[in-house]
């Protein structure tokens, strides 16, 4: 009944997200009467059942949006071309400090070229202001991680720098 259920979630058949949650549903009822035939597997099943209620919410939305993935192994995949390409650009096997000031912007890069190419021509057509806005957030994020660094190198100074400041 386990693989049934899996079955119906990989949804070969290309179903609807309602169609995929009524035969879910139906799966569930059908088990959830039956897991007194099934004697010591019937805690398991319970559990099974428990579970899969607590996610109910959120399991059906990879049916709804197009290429949205359907599981943690196809949004890991997605940080690995990432990691890949830092690798390959940097030479290290540790993706760098940069990864968290400018990874949403190296993350969206990875994706939208894995799709197709950009010319100079796209590129060009970014508009300014939104170009000036995510330069003002990547900077506000570095000054952040500058300010951190400060603090763990010296804190007792950097403490009495902020004390000043605000006196």
């Amino acid at each position: 009944m386990i693989h049934k259920a899996a079955d119906i979630l990989d949804n070969e058949d290309d179903l609807s997200a309602d169609e995929v949650k009524q035969n879910y549903q139906d799966l569930l009822q059908k088990i959830s009467k039956e897991k007194q035939l099934l004697g010591s597997l019937a805690q398991g099943i319970e559990h099974f059942i428990k579970i899969t209620t607590s996610y109910w919410c959120g399991l059906f939305h990879c049916y709804k949006v197009e290429d949205l993935p359907r599981t943690n192994n196809d949004l890991e995949q997605t940080f690995g071309v990432l990691r890949h390409h830092q690798r390959r650009c940097t030479g290290r096997k540790v993706a760098s400090s940069s990864v968290v000031i400018r990874g949403a912007v190296q993350l969206a890069s990875a994706v939208a070229t894995k799709f197709r190419s950009f010319t100079a021509e796209d590129l060009s057509q970014v508009s300014f202001s939104d170009l000036s806005m995510l330069r003002h957030d990547l900077k506000k994020h570095h000054n952040a991680r500058i300010e951190q660094l400060q603090f763990r190198r010296n804190p007792s100074e950097y403490l009495a720098t902020l004390e000043s400041m605000l006196l």
